[in-house]
């Protein structure tokens, strides 16, 4: 019995690779038809689609664009920089002179905390800082994917043409291109769309429809075609926003915390005004 499921098995491999792939577009449907199939999961299939995209991909469409960048400035005092760390929950934070452009390297949030025995009057932060890694906004992902493995960096400036920084990008932005959305501390279990942080700030998966949005805060945001919170800031932003982008509508604050190019997954809500329910 078993020698007739292997042959089966066998029968629609040949049939799938009867003919060679010419190209990539062939290669592409040859794999959708094994996905449909069942001789791949759909999740192998959109990993290797992921692949694909890093070799076409320039930096400058996944970064975190430059007013959307968390930095710390060198001349800050130490508990303001703890306290940012803490709050924003990154790893690593550009750390500036004064102007945006003025990088000066990377702070680890881990080369701080290990040090939190020396005395705040004696902190200077010139102390921890990590040189950069500059790369232009054209930078293909595969590229850089490999620089990151043979350096072992995490994190990457980007500048433009001008040499003016336009952003950044991190390993995690790029490897999500790939296998899809990582979890991390910020992120919200499958069965919590709604997570409090604070009194006025929550996290919240961009699923949440619109109608239970509007009961938990007692509000009245409406968009007659769409039926998630995700979609309603689509509409509102008149695209698929990036990391960190803000939008400010009726008293609410939303940040993006995750997308990738067709969605919202994320989002950070800080409630501006005062509510009767919540």
């Amino acid at each position: 019995m078993s020698e007739v499921k292997d042959n089966n098995w066998l029968d629609k491999i040949k049939d799938l690779l009867g003919d060679t792939p010419k190209d990539k577009n062939d290669l592409i449907a040859l794999l959708d038809t094994a996905a449909k199939n069942s001789l791949i999961t759909q999740d192998i299939f959109q990993m290797i689609l992921g692949v694909f995209s890093v070799s076409e991909i320039p930096v400058r469409e996944i970064m975190i664009p430059r007013p959307h960048m968390i930095t710390i400035n060198v001349n800050e005092e130490h508990d303001a920089v703890v306290t940012k760390v803490i709050e924003s929950g990154h790893s690593r934070f550009p750390v500036i002179h004064d102007k945006p452009d003025e990088i000066l390297g990377i702070l680890h949030a881990k080369d701080l905390l290990k040090n939190q025995i020396i005395s705040s009057n004696d902190f200077d932060l010139h102390d921890y800082i990590r040189p950069a890694k500059f790369i232009p906004e054209s930078k293909r992902l595969n590229i850089l994917l490999n620089e990151f493995k043979a350096s072992r960096n995490h994190i990457a400036i980007v500048i433009d043409e001008h040499s003016n920084i336009s952003g950044l990008v991190t390993l995690e932005d790029l490897i999500e291109e790939i296998i899809g959305e990582i979890d991390d501390e910020h992120d919200i279990s499958s069965k919590e769309l709604i997570i409090q942080q604070a009194n006025n700030k929550y996290i919240i998966d961009a699923l949440l429809s619109l109608d239970d949005f509007n009961k938990k805060f007692d509000c009245n945001l409406v968009d007659n075609d769409i039926e998630t919170i995700g979609g309603f800031l689509v509409n509102k932003f008149e695209k698929v926003p990036k990391k960190q982008e803000t939008l400010e509508t009726e008293g609410f604050l939303f940040t993006v915390l995750s997308a990738d190019s067709k969605k919202i997954n994320r989002i950070q809500l800080t409630i501006r005004k005062d509510l009767k329910k919540i």
